[in-house]
């Protein structure tokens, strides 16, 4: 499975997807140099194999490679945040 990157001027995610379909989702709005998470959604048929945190892993190592802090709205990402990538959490 390959996690895809979308992005379109502030908007973008990254996706896990089949035929035409996303199984796995995390959007995201930029604002500066900061990437905030507003929804990560994985299909069931897909639940139990750590997709969602990968897709979190992900958005953590564009963040890096483009100097962003990520400030994690969605639930699940914050519970990401909360145990790791203290090095991109944007603090407020």
């Amino acid at each position: 499975m390959k996690i895809q990157h979308s992005q379109s001027g502030k908007t973008g995610s990254f996706f896990i997807g089949d035929n035409g379909s996303r199984l796995a989702l995390l959007e995201y709005k930029m604002y500066g140099d900061v990437l905030d998470i507003i929804h990560t959604e994985v299909d069931p048929s897909m639940q139990g194999r750590s997709i969602g945190y990968q897709l979190v892993e992900a958005a953590v190592i564009f963040a890096r490679d483009n100097k962003l802090k990520i400030r994690p709205l969605c639930s699940f990402a914050k519970q990401v945040f909360d145990k790791e990538f203290k090095d991109v959490l944007e603090q407020a």
